[in-house]
């Protein structure tokens, strides 16, 4: 069980960073969309790949519309939440080989996904290889400010260590740019922060 498949169950989820410093995760919102979803909604076109799913309210809200959508998560938890709202999930990394490389048109890092493995340049160059040609990479950023901030972590100050990273709205041009990417656009909706990469 990873410590995320034990947040899911509860109310409280936090990230423990070596530092001592804990964030608070905000997982009442990641079970329900709420409006400031429809920043990264209304942008995804064709196939979508939603990187670090969680329980599913993305994927779930672009298969009610139509769009075919596929769920990828390594919390077993959060592939199951995920399929009991009726959508499609796996349980995988997204560094391992994963269905329909190359061919997605639309791929989403909600919740902070973007740090997924500690190095975003690392990540969005592996998703540049996931997305097609003239795909698209939708990213939720931290606000203007916050830069880029790289820590060693865990969840409810449980279990393995493991590698994580913050990218501010200031920060995405320059990773966006290592990793093959241009940003469309940055903006706030909800009190988040958003970007439309597409590829260079």
């Amino acid at each position: 069980m990873t410590g995320f498949d034990a947040a899911l169950k509860s109310s409280e989820c936090w990230l423990e960073l070596a530092t001592g410093e804990r964030i608070t995760l905000p997982v009442d919102r990641w079970r329900a969309t709420e409006p400031s979803d429809e920043m990264l909604l209304a942008h995804c076109s064709g196939p979508t790949l939603d990187i670090g799913c969680g329980p599913g309210r993305l994927t779930s809200a672009l298969s009610v519309r139509g769009i075919p959508v596929l769920g990828i998560d390594v919390s077993a938890v959060a592939v199951r939440l995920t399929l009991a709202r009726g959508a499609v999930a796996l349980r995988g990394d997204v560094f391992d080989p994963l269905p329909g490389e190359g061919r997605w048109h639309s791929a989403l890092l909600a919740d902070g996904n973007v740090g997924i493995g500690g190095d975003p340049v690392r990540l969005l160059r592996r998703v540049r290889g996931l997305v097609a040609r003239n795909g698209r990479v939708l990213v939720e950023l931290d606000p203007p400010g916050t830069g880029l901030r790289n820590h060693s972590v865990r969840v409810n100050g449980l279990g393995t260590w493991f590698p994580w990273a913050w990218v501010g709205a200031d920060a995405v041009d320059e990773i966006a740019l290592q990793a093959g990417f241009r940003s469309r656009w940055v903006a706030e909706g909800g009190n988040r922060w958003f970007t439309e990469l597409v590829p260079r």
